[in-house]
Protein backbone atom coordinates (compact mmCIF):
# COMPACT_ATOMS: atom_id res chain seq x y z
CA UNK A 1 0.00 0.00 0.00
CA UNK A 2 1.74 3.59 -0.88
CA UNK A 3 2.41 5.86 2.17
CA UNK A 4 0.23 8.42 3.09
CA UNK A 5 1.82 11.92 1.52
CA UNK A 6 2.38 13.27 4.88
CA UNK A 7 4.73 10.28 5.67
CA UNK A 8 6.43 10.74 2.30
CA UNK A 9 7.28 14.55 3.25
CA UNK A 10 8.49 13.78 6.41
CA UNK A 11 11.11 11.18 4.89
CA UNK A 12 11.90 13.35 2.14
CA UNK A 13 13.04 16.39 4.71
CA UNK A 14 14.97 13.21 6.81
CA UNK A 15 16.82 12.39 3.33
CA UNK A 16 17.58 16.08 2.62
CA UNK A 17 19.28 16.44 6.11
CA UNK A 18 21.32 13.45 5.67
CA UNK A 19 22.50 14.26 2.54
CA UNK A 20 22.43 17.52 1.43
CA UNK A 21 22.05 19.60 4.98
CA UNK A 22 24.15 22.61 3.39
CA UNK A 23 20.66 23.84 1.65
CA UNK A 24 18.13 23.02 4.52
CA UNK A 25 16.53 25.66 6.60
CA UNK A 26 14.91 25.41 10.14
CA UNK A 27 11.52 27.22 7.78
CA UNK A 28 11.30 23.66 5.78
CA UNK A 29 9.63 22.81 8.66
CA UNK A 30 6.46 25.06 7.55
CA UNK A 31 6.42 23.22 3.98
CA UNK A 32 2.91 21.92 3.54
CA UNK A 33 2.23 18.45 1.55
CA UNK A 34 -0.76 19.25 -0.77
CA UNK A 35 -1.09 15.55 -2.82
CA UNK A 36 1.00 13.34 -5.24
CA UNK A 37 -0.97 13.19 -8.41
CA UNK A 38 0.39 12.43 -11.78
CA UNK A 39 3.97 11.91 -11.05
CA UNK A 40 4.16 15.24 -9.13
CA UNK A 41 4.57 15.67 -5.59
CA UNK A 42 3.17 19.65 -5.09
CA UNK A 43 3.62 21.21 -1.46
CA UNK A 44 3.21 24.38 -0.50
CA UNK A 45 4.63 27.68 0.95
CA UNK A 46 2.70 30.73 0.89
CA UNK A 47 5.74 32.94 1.70
CA UNK A 48 7.01 33.77 -1.91
CA UNK A 49 10.63 34.69 -1.61
CA UNK A 50 10.98 31.41 0.33
CA UNK A 51 9.26 29.60 -2.29
CA UNK A 52 11.39 31.22 -5.09
CA UNK A 53 14.55 30.21 -3.26
CA UNK A 54 13.14 26.47 -2.78
CA UNK A 55 12.66 26.44 -6.92
CA UNK A 56 15.76 28.37 -7.56
CA UNK A 57 18.12 26.17 -5.18
CA UNK A 58 16.54 23.19 -3.63
CA UNK A 59 14.53 21.70 -6.71
CA UNK A 60 16.71 18.86 -7.48
CA UNK A 61 17.34 18.13 -3.90
CA UNK A 62 14.02 17.66 -3.29
CA UNK A 63 13.25 15.50 -6.63
CA UNK A 64 16.03 12.94 -5.70
CA UNK A 65 14.88 12.61 -2.17
CA UNK A 66 11.48 12.26 -3.45
CA UNK A 67 12.82 9.18 -5.85
CA UNK A 68 14.60 8.18 -2.85
CA UNK A 69 12.12 7.32 -0.76
CA UNK A 70 9.63 6.34 -2.86
CA UNK A 71 11.46 4.63 -5.80
CA UNK A 72 9.41 5.88 -8.55
CA UNK A 73 10.69 8.83 -11.24
CA UNK A 74 8.84 11.72 -9.76
CA UNK A 75 9.15 15.23 -9.11
CA UNK A 76 8.63 17.90 -6.91
CA UNK A 77 6.54 21.10 -7.45
CA UNK A 78 6.65 24.47 -5.15
CA UNK A 79 3.30 25.57 -5.11
CA UNK A 80 1.27 28.82 -3.59
CA UNK A 81 -2.28 27.52 -3.63
CA UNK A 82 -3.87 23.69 -3.57
CA UNK A 83 -4.27 24.69 -7.21
CA UNK A 84 -1.33 24.85 -9.07
CA UNK A 85 -3.06 25.70 -12.03
CA UNK A 86 -5.08 28.52 -10.89
CA UNK A 87 -3.83 32.13 -11.71
CA UNK A 88 -1.28 33.13 -8.91
CA UNK A 89 -1.95 36.36 -6.98
CA UNK A 90 0.12 39.25 -7.33
CA UNK A 91 2.87 39.89 -5.13
CA UNK A 92 6.37 40.56 -4.59
CA UNK A 93 8.87 39.27 -7.23
CA UNK A 94 11.63 40.40 -9.20
CA UNK A 95 13.44 38.44 -12.21
CA UNK A 96 16.69 36.46 -10.58
CA UNK A 97 19.78 36.08 -11.99
CA UNK A 98 18.55 33.07 -14.79
CA UNK A 99 15.57 35.19 -15.71
CA UNK A 100 12.93 33.88 -13.35
CA UNK A 101 10.52 35.80 -10.79
CA UNK A 102 12.16 35.45 -7.29
CA UNK A 103 12.76 37.92 -4.96
CA UNK A 104 11.01 41.48 -5.08
CA UNK A 105 8.53 43.25 -7.11
CA UNK A 106 8.77 43.75 -10.54
CA UNK A 107 10.80 46.52 -11.41
CA UNK A 108 9.56 48.10 -15.11
CA UNK A 109 11.88 46.69 -16.87
CA UNK A 110 12.19 44.65 -20.08
CA UNK A 111 12.05 40.94 -20.17
CA UNK A 112 15.74 40.65 -20.53
CA UNK A 113 16.91 41.94 -17.18
CA UNK A 114 18.34 39.94 -14.85
CA UNK A 115 18.63 41.84 -11.06
CA UNK A 116 19.86 39.54 -8.28
CA UNK A 117 18.17 36.61 -6.18
CA UNK A 118 16.72 37.32 -2.97
CA UNK A 119 18.23 35.23 -0.41
CA UNK A 120 15.19 34.21 2.41
CA UNK A 121 17.55 33.91 5.40
CA UNK A 122 19.46 37.28 4.83
CA UNK A 123 17.23 39.37 7.19
CA UNK A 124 17.75 42.12 9.34
CA UNK A 125 16.47 39.20 12.33
CA UNK A 126 19.63 37.16 10.85
CA UNK A 127 22.29 40.13 11.45
CA UNK A 128 24.40 39.95 14.37
CA UNK A 129 25.24 43.49 15.52
CA UNK A 130 28.67 43.88 16.87
CA UNK A 131 31.05 47.25 16.99
CA UNK A 132 32.41 46.51 13.81
CA UNK A 133 28.92 46.60 12.33
CA UNK A 134 26.75 48.72 14.21
CA UNK A 135 26.91 51.57 12.71
CA UNK A 136 26.31 49.59 9.10
CA UNK A 137 23.14 48.10 10.50
CA UNK A 138 21.42 50.97 12.14
CA UNK A 139 21.89 53.04 8.90
CA UNK A 140 20.36 49.83 6.66
CA UNK A 141 16.90 49.76 9.36
CA UNK A 142 17.00 53.67 9.00
CA UNK A 143 16.86 53.59 5.07
CA UNK A 144 14.27 50.51 5.13
CA UNK A 145 11.99 52.37 7.69
CA UNK A 146 11.92 55.51 5.27
CA UNK A 147 13.54 54.98 1.80
CA UNK A 148 14.50 58.01 -0.08
CA UNK A 149 14.22 60.40 2.89
CA UNK A 150 17.02 59.07 4.93
CA UNK A 151 21.08 59.01 4.04
CA UNK A 152 20.28 58.78 0.26
CA UNK A 153 22.51 57.47 -1.00
CA UNK A 154 23.67 54.85 1.68
CA UNK A 155 27.07 53.48 0.50
CA UNK A 156 28.33 50.40 2.45
CA UNK A 157 31.92 49.59 2.03
CA UNK A 158 34.10 46.25 3.44
CA UNK A 159 36.12 43.58 2.77
CA UNK A 160 34.89 40.26 1.06
CA UNK A 161 32.54 37.75 3.33
CA UNK A 162 31.60 40.34 5.84
CA UNK A 163 27.77 40.96 5.43
CA UNK A 164 27.60 43.90 3.11
CA UNK A 165 24.92 41.75 0.83
CA UNK A 166 23.72 40.63 3.92
CA UNK A 167 22.55 44.15 4.80
CA UNK A 168 21.31 45.18 1.16
CA UNK A 169 19.05 42.13 0.72
CA UNK A 170 17.84 42.77 4.22
CA UNK A 171 16.71 45.92 3.08
CA UNK A 172 15.24 44.68 0.43
CA UNK A 173 13.33 42.25 2.09
CA UNK A 174 12.14 44.85 4.82
CA UNK A 175 11.07 47.67 2.12
CA UNK A 176 9.11 44.25 0.78
CA UNK A 177 7.08 43.74 3.76
CA UNK A 178 6.39 47.26 4.42
CA UNK A 179 6.00 48.93 1.38
CA UNK A 180 3.11 47.21 -0.82
CA UNK A 181 3.50 49.52 -3.69
CA UNK A 182 7.29 50.33 -3.73
CA UNK A 183 9.12 49.43 -6.95
CA UNK A 184 12.96 47.42 -6.05
CA UNK A 185 15.83 46.66 -8.43
CA UNK A 186 18.34 44.95 -7.16
CA UNK A 187 21.60 43.73 -9.25
CA UNK A 188 25.51 43.52 -9.51
CA UNK A 189 27.80 46.41 -10.81
CA UNK A 190 29.04 43.87 -12.97
CA UNK A 191 25.04 42.80 -14.54
CA UNK A 192 24.83 47.09 -14.86
CA UNK A 193 27.62 47.16 -17.05
CA UNK A 194 26.25 43.98 -19.12
CA UNK A 195 22.62 45.06 -19.42
CA UNK A 196 24.43 48.72 -20.44
CA UNK A 197 26.38 46.94 -23.51
CA UNK A 198 23.85 45.43 -24.65
CA UNK A 199 20.99 47.73 -24.76
CA UNK A 200 23.59 50.23 -27.03
CA UNK A 201 24.90 46.91 -29.01
CA UNK A 202 20.72 46.66 -29.61
CA UNK A 203 19.74 50.21 -29.51
CA UNK A 204 17.62 49.71 -27.01
CA UNK A 205 18.56 52.38 -24.37
CA UNK A 206 15.45 53.97 -23.49
CA UNK A 207 14.26 50.25 -22.44
CA UNK A 208 18.00 50.49 -20.59
CA UNK A 209 17.08 53.59 -18.75
CA UNK A 210 13.17 53.05 -18.18
CA UNK A 211 14.30 49.75 -16.17
CA UNK A 212 16.94 51.65 -13.64
CA UNK A 213 15.42 54.92 -13.49
CA UNK A 214 11.57 54.74 -13.01
CA UNK A 215 12.06 52.30 -9.69
CA UNK A 216 11.95 53.73 -6.23
CA UNK A 217 14.95 51.90 -5.18
CA UNK A 218 17.92 50.74 -7.08
CA UNK A 219 20.08 48.74 -4.97
CA UNK A 220 23.51 47.56 -6.85
CA UNK A 221 26.36 45.33 -5.58
CA UNK A 222 29.74 45.61 -5.89
CA UNK A 223 29.60 49.70 -7.27
CA UNK A 224 33.80 49.17 -7.74
CA UNK A 225 33.57 47.51 -10.54
CA UNK A 226 32.76 50.88 -12.38
CA UNK A 227 36.35 51.43 -12.08
CA UNK A 228 38.09 52.23 -15.57
CA UNK A 229 34.72 51.79 -17.30
CA UNK A 230 34.15 55.16 -18.34
CA UNK A 231 31.02 54.76 -21.06
CA UNK A 232 29.33 53.42 -17.96
CA UNK A 233 30.48 55.51 -15.76
CA UNK A 234 28.87 58.31 -18.00
CA UNK A 235 25.37 56.37 -17.95
CA UNK A 236 25.40 55.40 -14.41
CA UNK A 237 26.23 59.27 -13.31
CA UNK A 238 23.10 60.54 -15.07
CA UNK A 239 21.09 57.43 -13.66
CA UNK A 240 21.95 58.57 -10.44
CA UNK A 241 21.12 62.23 -10.91
CA UNK A 242 18.07 60.83 -11.90
CA UNK A 243 16.92 59.01 -9.23
CA UNK A 244 18.34 61.27 -6.67
CA UNK A 245 16.29 64.44 -8.25
CA UNK A 246 13.15 62.51 -7.44
CA UNK A 247 13.78 61.47 -4.36
CA UNK A 248 14.85 57.49 -5.36
CA UNK A 249 16.50 55.67 -2.71
CA UNK A 250 20.21 54.42 -4.13
CA UNK A 251 21.99 51.60 -2.16
CA UNK A 252 25.26 51.05 -3.13
CA UNK A 253 28.29 48.28 -1.72
CA UNK A 254 31.73 48.15 -2.48
CA UNK A 255 35.10 46.83 -1.37
CA UNK A 256 36.68 50.21 -0.83
CA UNK A 257 35.08 53.61 0.20
CA UNK A 258 34.15 55.94 -2.63
CA UNK A 259 37.33 58.08 -2.65
CA UNK A 260 39.77 55.22 -2.30
CA UNK A 261 38.31 53.37 -5.77
CA UNK A 262 40.60 53.63 -8.27
CA UNK A 263 39.70 55.35 -11.86
CA UNK A 264 36.55 56.74 -10.45
CA UNK A 265 35.45 60.23 -11.68
CA UNK A 266 35.45 62.43 -9.27
CA UNK A 267 31.83 63.94 -10.06
CA UNK A 268 30.78 60.03 -9.32
CA UNK A 269 33.21 60.05 -5.80
CA UNK A 270 31.63 63.36 -4.73
CA UNK A 271 27.90 62.32 -4.99
CA UNK A 272 28.50 58.82 -3.54
CA UNK A 273 29.89 60.64 -0.22
CA UNK A 274 26.79 62.86 -0.72
CA UNK A 275 24.57 60.69 1.39
CA UNK A 276 26.28 58.33 3.97
CA UNK A 277 29.31 56.23 3.94
CA UNK A 278 29.53 53.19 6.23
CA UNK A 279 31.84 50.85 6.56
CA UNK A 280 31.82 46.41 7.92
CA UNK A 281 35.03 45.03 9.16
CA UNK A 282 35.90 41.80 9.84
CA UNK A 283 33.93 40.59 13.01
CA UNK A 284 35.29 40.28 16.50
CA UNK A 285 35.30 37.11 18.30
CA UNK A 286 32.68 37.81 20.58
CA UNK A 287 30.70 38.35 17.38
CA UNK A 288 31.96 35.32 15.51
CA UNK A 289 30.63 33.31 18.44
CA UNK A 290 26.95 34.83 17.86
CA UNK A 291 27.11 34.43 13.97
CA UNK A 292 27.98 30.87 14.27
CA UNK A 293 25.10 29.99 16.20
CA UNK A 294 22.98 32.08 14.51
CA UNK A 295 23.85 30.87 10.94
CA UNK A 296 23.28 26.99 12.73
CA UNK A 297 19.78 28.47 13.97
CA UNK A 298 18.81 29.24 10.53
CA UNK A 299 19.94 25.43 9.04
CA UNK A 300 18.11 24.10 12.43
CA UNK A 301 21.28 22.44 14.00
CA UNK A 302 22.24 23.09 17.89
CA UNK A 303 25.58 23.51 18.69
CA UNK A 304 26.93 23.88 22.68
CA UNK A 305 28.55 27.06 23.14
CA UNK A 306 31.87 25.01 22.93
CA UNK A 307 31.33 24.10 19.41
CA UNK A 308 30.39 27.22 18.37
CA UNK A 309 33.08 29.02 20.53
CA UNK A 310 35.72 26.38 18.91
CA UNK A 311 34.51 27.59 15.46
CA UNK A 312 34.57 30.85 15.87
CA UNK A 313 38.08 30.57 16.95
CA UNK A 314 39.30 28.53 13.56
CA UNK A 315 37.66 30.80 11.54
CA UNK A 316 38.58 34.40 11.47
CA UNK A 317 38.58 36.21 8.42
CA UNK A 318 34.88 36.20 7.30
CA UNK A 319 31.11 35.09 7.48
CA UNK A 320 31.72 32.82 4.81
CA UNK A 321 34.56 31.16 6.40
CA UNK A 322 32.57 30.51 9.07
CA UNK A 323 29.32 29.10 7.17
CA UNK A 324 31.79 26.35 5.38
CA UNK A 325 32.78 25.51 8.89
CA UNK A 326 29.44 24.97 10.15
CA UNK A 327 28.77 22.24 7.08
CA UNK A 328 32.41 20.84 7.42
CA UNK A 329 31.39 20.03 11.12
CA UNK A 330 27.72 18.95 10.69
CA UNK A 331 28.65 16.50 7.68
CA UNK A 332 31.40 15.13 9.97
CA UNK A 333 28.81 14.49 12.56
CA UNK A 334 26.79 12.64 10.24
CA UNK A 335 29.20 10.69 8.69
CA UNK A 336 30.78 9.21 11.72
CA UNK A 337 27.11 8.88 13.00
CA UNK A 338 27.19 10.49 16.40
CA UNK A 339 26.41 13.75 17.52
CA UNK A 340 27.89 17.02 17.10
CA UNK A 341 30.32 17.56 19.60
CA UNK A 342 33.50 19.27 20.76
CA UNK A 343 35.39 16.48 19.38
CA UNK A 344 33.55 15.98 15.94
CA UNK A 345 34.04 19.59 15.65
CA UNK A 346 37.91 18.88 15.94
CA UNK A 347 38.19 16.10 13.64
CA UNK A 348 36.29 18.27 11.34
CA UNK A 349 38.60 21.41 11.24
CA UNK A 350 41.74 20.53 13.09
CA UNK A 351 42.42 20.20 16.74
CA UNK A 352 44.23 23.95 16.77
CA UNK A 353 47.38 21.95 18.02
CA UNK A 354 49.07 22.14 14.59
CA UNK A 355 50.52 25.17 13.36
CA UNK A 356 47.09 27.40 12.54
CA UNK A 357 46.79 27.77 8.59
CA UNK A 358 46.71 31.71 9.56
CA UNK A 359 48.75 33.87 11.51
CA UNK A 360 47.76 34.82 14.87
CA UNK A 361 47.82 38.14 16.32
CA UNK A 362 49.85 38.44 19.67
CA UNK A 363 50.06 41.50 22.11
CA UNK A 364 53.59 41.83 21.13
CA UNK A 365 52.65 42.25 17.38
CA UNK A 366 49.75 44.92 18.94
CA UNK A 367 52.14 46.77 20.51
CA UNK A 368 55.10 46.72 18.28
CA UNK A 369 52.86 48.33 15.67
CA UNK A 370 51.18 50.92 17.91
CA UNK A 371 54.46 51.76 19.28
CA UNK A 372 56.15 52.33 16.35
CA UNK A 373 53.27 54.23 14.40
CA UNK A 374 52.37 56.79 17.57
CA UNK A 375 56.05 56.88 18.44
CA UNK A 376 55.72 56.23 22.33
CA UNK A 377 57.60 53.09 23.93
CA UNK A 378 56.06 50.31 25.99
CA UNK A 379 57.06 51.57 29.49
CA UNK A 380 55.35 54.59 28.55
CA UNK A 381 52.24 52.61 27.98
CA UNK A 382 52.81 50.53 31.27
CA UNK A 383 53.22 53.45 33.38
CA UNK A 384 50.48 55.55 35.45
CA UNK A 385 51.03 58.43 33.01
CA UNK A 386 47.76 59.83 31.63
CA UNK A 387 48.69 62.34 28.92
CA UNK A 388 46.47 62.09 25.27
CA UNK A 389 49.77 61.06 23.98
CA UNK A 390 50.13 58.28 25.92
CA UNK A 391 46.64 57.37 26.90
CA UNK A 392 44.98 57.15 23.48
CA UNK A 393 47.45 54.77 22.05
CA UNK A 394 47.51 52.31 25.10
CA UNK A 395 43.54 52.37 24.71
CA UNK A 396 43.90 51.63 21.11
CA UNK A 397 46.42 48.60 22.20
CA UNK A 398 44.03 47.31 24.89
CA UNK A 399 41.09 47.67 22.27
CA UNK A 400 43.02 45.43 19.19
CA UNK A 401 44.32 43.29 22.10
CA UNK A 402 40.56 42.63 23.00
CA UNK A 403 39.32 42.42 19.46
CA UNK A 404 42.18 40.04 18.24
CA UNK A 405 43.74 38.17 21.04
CA UNK A 406 41.79 36.02 23.62
CA UNK A 407 43.19 37.27 26.48
CA UNK A 408 40.54 38.03 28.97
CA UNK A 409 39.70 41.80 30.55
CA UNK A 410 42.10 40.84 33.31
CA UNK A 411 44.92 39.49 31.32
CA UNK A 412 45.08 42.75 28.90
CA UNK A 413 44.52 45.12 32.07
CA UNK A 414 47.89 42.97 34.23
CA UNK A 415 49.61 43.12 30.97
CA UNK A 416 49.23 47.34 30.60
CA UNK A 417 50.32 48.10 34.38
CA UNK A 418 48.47 45.99 36.27
CA UNK A 419 44.92 47.54 35.67
CA UNK A 420 41.72 46.45 36.46
CA UNK A 421 39.25 45.21 33.90
CA UNK A 422 36.75 48.19 33.97
CA UNK A 423 39.79 49.71 32.67
CA UNK A 424 39.99 47.91 29.88
CA UNK A 425 35.90 47.72 29.40
CA UNK A 426 36.17 51.53 28.99
CA UNK A 427 38.67 51.91 26.85
CA UNK A 428 37.15 49.34 24.62
CA UNK A 429 34.06 51.28 24.23
CA UNK A 430 36.18 54.40 24.29
CA UNK A 431 38.11 53.04 20.89
CA UNK A 432 35.00 51.59 19.73
CA UNK A 433 32.76 55.01 19.35
CA UNK A 434 35.58 57.20 18.30
CA UNK A 435 36.21 54.51 15.03
CA UNK A 436 32.55 54.64 14.28
CA UNK A 437 31.99 58.77 14.86
CA UNK A 438 35.33 59.70 13.56
CA UNK A 439 35.53 57.87 9.66
CA UNK A 440 39.86 58.93 9.91
CA UNK A 441 40.78 57.36 12.50
CA UNK A 442 38.57 54.62 11.91
CA UNK A 443 40.43 54.53 8.69
CA UNK A 444 43.49 54.84 10.99
CA UNK A 445 42.69 51.93 13.22
CA UNK A 446 41.64 49.69 10.05
CA UNK A 447 45.45 49.86 9.03
CA UNK A 448 47.08 49.45 12.05
CA UNK A 449 45.20 45.96 12.31
CA UNK A 450 46.60 45.00 8.97
CA UNK A 451 49.70 46.09 9.67
CA UNK A 452 49.39 43.85 13.05
CA UNK A 453 48.22 40.44 10.93
CA UNK A 454 50.59 40.59 8.63
CA UNK A 455 53.48 41.05 11.16
CA UNK A 456 51.78 37.98 13.20
CA UNK A 457 54.06 34.86 12.47
CA UNK A 458 53.23 33.11 15.68
CA UNK A 459 50.19 31.75 17.30
CA UNK A 460 48.43 33.71 19.94
CA UNK A 461 49.56 31.61 23.08
CA UNK A 462 53.22 33.27 22.43
CA UNK A 463 51.80 36.18 23.89
CA UNK A 464 51.50 35.06 27.10
CA UNK A 465 54.82 35.00 27.58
Amino acid sequence: MAKPDHEVWVEILSYLRDNHSAVCRKWFEEIEPVRIEGGVFNVRLEHPIRRQYLERECSEHFTEALQAVTGRLMSVRFVEDEEPEAEAPSGPAVAASNGSMSGMRKAPASSSASPLAIVPDYTFENFIVGPENRLAHAAAKAVSSNPGKTYNPLFIHGGVGLGKTHLLQAICLALLNDFEDLSIYYVSCDEFMTQFMDAVQAGQMHDFRHRFRDVDVLVIDDIHFLAKRDRTQEEFFHTFNSLYQAEKQIILSSDAPPNEIPDLESRLVSRFQSGLVVQVNVPTYDTRVQIVKQKAKIRDITLEDDIACYIASRSATNIRELEGAITKVHMQSIADSKPLSLEIAKAALGSGDEEAIKPQVTISNIIETVTAFYGVKLTDLQSRRRQKSIALPRQVCMYLARRHTRFSLEEIGGYFGGRDHTTVMHAVKTIDRKRNEDYDFGRLVTSLEEQIEVASPGTIHAAAS
